[in-house]
């Protein structure tokens, strides 16, 4: 292949590295007012009276709204970016009386400049009702604390959820006995996980400014991978029609899965949408860390059972979701704990998957990359290797007696069949690569310190089944180049690049010859968005159908121009021939404009009725100083099948950053909470990212198979890449000490206060 498959550098590499006005800030009018928000001191309150009179007295200042302004018997809304109808409930107002964490906003802040503004809200008056806060998630459920008592909260998508019972979701599924194959296992492994809240921290925050149009229209301007979800969020936010918004997006500095969620958008549309004025708010660091949408804590109760040879037999999961003090999320994230988890195993006879999730009032969850898989297979992948260790077995061989392959059908992946599957080859490339059996289970370093390795696999989806939708639209330009339309949102993924590469090989043009335009509601195709790791298998598989009929398209038109029937030619990319006979790409571009009604565009939306699951296997060698705790990851290795690598660097730098965020979230990463719900890490100085500096080699490598829904083979790779570090760095750190751990982080007090026969 010419295109595919191929390295080819981002279309937006030099714009990027040379500082060129790319981002939001970089684009935005210079004379927008500044919004902030004012935001409650209380986990749990009502607001009894608001005083804005001498704040809007300063000079410069604009608009205040707080919820006197806001119906408190609307109908609510999620900020879940979620094709309709969202499985989210609908439990959020503009502006709540009713402030659920500390955070939630009071009052929307309007000014001509930052330190107007600023002043502002520090003249701003409010007296609260202080409320008992809900702040354990273990015991939410059916407490006699209500995070929302609301009548008017409502879920489009009933999954067991019950708002006066503090449940969000609730679901269940099995197949066949699992107490049955309890009773006849040979081992049982039996306890516990528990994973915290963690940040996405891109080092963009959230971001959006808003103006209107000439014909009275809203159009917001945001750091979104939901152009379409998000513009139907802020039409149900401010109860206007959908018609009346244009959402775009500029270039992303990061999102991964944060920009999924609608944080910041609905406040400036809403100063805009009232005042006529250009409008823009941009998140402080800290606003990112407090008041956000956070990967969900989970705590996962996993019991296994498995025969003396090794073989798992049944595998029976409860997950306990904390989505805070909204549902963004919460119903669709816990899903994944076990149905991309369990299908590993596919000798199992028999599992058993229930959960919950529940309200608190803390801040409240949303999407983070790996979405709910990260945490179910920190647990079971854990009770696994636990299980290898109690059967003197290594972690390898007993994988390998035990994963599922290709034509196997996966019960608790719905029933699904294993389209496509290198999984044997990963484990194999990786066993290899690290030089496990020179390096298994430990090695004393005689400094007092030790090496040891641990290991881990993965699996997660390409899309969403029959729920995702990717579009594109393709055309032929005067001078024989072509433009394709998308609505996905390229976040710093390259997805802009590996999607032009897709219709490049096709249309047999170089890259050049391809102009992408993407993710705006007014002139892009319906696309979900970018998120459920269904760019490239989705979307992808809508440019490469696009590209097959616009090429029909240019045959016809060409085979009409050269007076030909269309079976008879050919086209190579920049002729159109028949014999000796041919036109050119240009003069047939041009002929179209004139006189010819075959038009050379075509549109194309594609969807899926399977979602299959990429693999990866990884493996961690850790050093851990055996007096101080202190623990460091001198060399990661990871084999991922994700079918054909569109573009192997960009998929490369895809597993090497989701690598470096699961061992953050293995040993340093965490948010935590005071007595009264404040988060303690609210900057980059006490939430702990591991940097480049922080750990040794991560080393990746590709074991593709070939899935034929994808296009040219191709599957997912943007989540299934965090989770493998999870596992096996714990798994290498209990081979180091001799002690399992439950909970993540793994700091290095835990380790150095670890006792060796606990």
């Amino acid at each position: 292949m010419k295109t595919v498959n191929q390295s080819i550098r981002k279309k937006d590499a030099m714009q990027l590295v040379t500082g060129q006005p790319v981002y939001m800030d970089d684009i935005a009018p210079k004379d927008c007012l500044v919004v902030k928000l004012l935001r409650s001191p209380y986990a749990n309150a009502i607001v009894k009276t608001i005083q804005t009179e001498n704040a809007m007295k300063l000079p410069g200042m604009e608009a205040i709204y707080t919820w006197e302004d806001i119906p408190q018997d609307a109908k609510r809304y999620t900020q879940a970016g979620q094709t309709y109808p969202e499985p989210s409930p609908y439990d959020r107002l503009l502006i709540d009386r009713h402030v659920r964490f500390v955070g939630d906003v009071v009052a929307i802040v309007a000014g001509q400049d930052e330190k107007t503004v600023d002043q502002a809200m520090k003249l701003i008056k409010v007296e609260y009702e202080v409320l008992e806060p809900l702040l354990d998630f273990h015991v939410a459920k059916d407490n006699k604390i209500l995070v929302h008592p609301e009548d008017n909260w409502e879920s489009l998508c009933p999954v067991g959820a019950d708002n006066k019972r503090n449940l969000c979701a609730h679901d269940e599924s099995s197949e066949g006995d699992i107490e049955k194959v309890f009773a006849e296992s040979d081992v049982v492994i039996d306890h516990v996980y528990h994973t915290k809240a963690c940040q996405q921290t891109m080092m963009e925050t959230f971001r959006t400014f808003c103006t209107m149009d000439a014909y009275g229209r809203l159009n917001v301007v945001s750091s979104t991978q939901i152009v379409f979800h998000c513009r139907r969020i802020i039409a149900n936010a401010l109860h206007i029609p959908k018609s009346m918004i244009r959402v775009s997006k500029p270039r992303i500095g990061g999102g991964f899965g944060a920009k999924q969620t609608s944080v910041c958008e609905v406040y400036p549309a809403y100063v805009t949408w009232m005042t006529k004025k250009p409008a823009k708010i941009i998140f402080t660091r800290e606003e990112s860390m407090t008041a956000s949408s956070p990967r969900h804590e989970m705590e996962m109760h996993v019991r296994l059972g498995a025969t003396k040879e090794g073989i798992v037999k049944g595998i029976d999961l409860y997950t306990l979701s904390n989505t805070g003090a909204y549902g963004e999320h919460g119903p669709t994230t816990v899903g994944l704990s076990g149905h991309k988890s369990i299908p590993l195993y596919g000798k199992a006879e028999a599992f058993r998957f229930v959960n919950d999730v529940v309200y608190t009032n803390i801040m409240s969850a949303g999407a983070y990359r790996g979405y709910g898989a990260t945490q179910g297979l920190f647990a079971v992948e854990s009770a696994v290797n636990e299980l290898a260790a109690k059967l003197h077995m290594d972690p390898f061989v007993l994988r390998e007696k035990n994963i599922i392959h290709e034509g196997d059908v996966m019960p608790a992946y719905y029933g699904q069949v294993n389209t496509s599957c290198a999984l044997d080859k990963c484990l194999q490339t990786v066993h290899d690569m690290i030089d496990w059996d020179h390096k298994y289970p430990v090695r004393d370093m005689g400094n007092g310190k030790v090496r040891s390795v641990g290991m881990g696999m993965a699996m997660q989806g390409s899309g969403i089944t029959s729920v995702d939708v990717g579009s594109a639209t393709l055309k032929v330009n005067d001078d024989g180049f072509y433009t394709l339309s998308i609505g996905a949102a390229d976040m710093g993924t390259g997805c802009d690049t590996i999607l032009a590469q897709i219709a490049a090989e096709v249309l047999d043009c170089t890259m050049e010859d391809i102009t992408v335009l993407g993710a705006d509601t007014d002139s892009s195709p319906y696309d979900s968005g970018s998120y459920a790791s269904s760019t490239t298998y989705v979307t992808g598989k809508a440019v490469e159908k696009c590209a097959l009929q616009l090429k029909e398209q240019i045959c016809k038109l060409g085979a009409e121009l050269l007076g030909c029937d269309v079976t008879t030619v050919e086209f190579d990319g920049k002729n159109v021939s028949t014999g000796a006979k041919r036109i050119s790409l240009e003069d047939i571009a041009t002929a179209s404009m004139c006189g010819h009604s075959i038009a050379l565009e075509a549109t194309v939306t594609n969807t899926s009725e399977i979602s299959p699951p990429p693999f990866m296997v990884g493996a961690a060698e850790v050093e851990v100083d055996l007096e101080t705790g202190e623990t460091k990851v001198i060399d990661y290795v990871a084999a991922v099948d994700c079918g054909t690598p569109i573009n192997p660097n960009l998929a490369r730098v895809q597993a090497e950053g989701g690598i470096l965020q699961g061992i953050g979230m293995a040993l340093s990463e965490n948010i935590t909470y005071d007595a009264l719900g404040h988060v303690a890490e609210n900057s980059l100085m006490q939430y702990k990212i591991p940097s480049r500096m922080d750990i040794g080699h991560i080393r990746v490598a590709f074991e593709s198979s070939y899935e034929k829904e994808g296009p040219f083979g191709a599957k997912s790779i943007g989540e299934v890449v965090i989770n493998t570090p999870l596992p096996a760095v714990a798994d290498a750190i209990y081979n180091a000490v001799g002690k399992r751990f439950y909970e993540l982080p793994i700091t290095p007090e835990m380790v150095a206060m670890s006792d060796k026969n606990v």
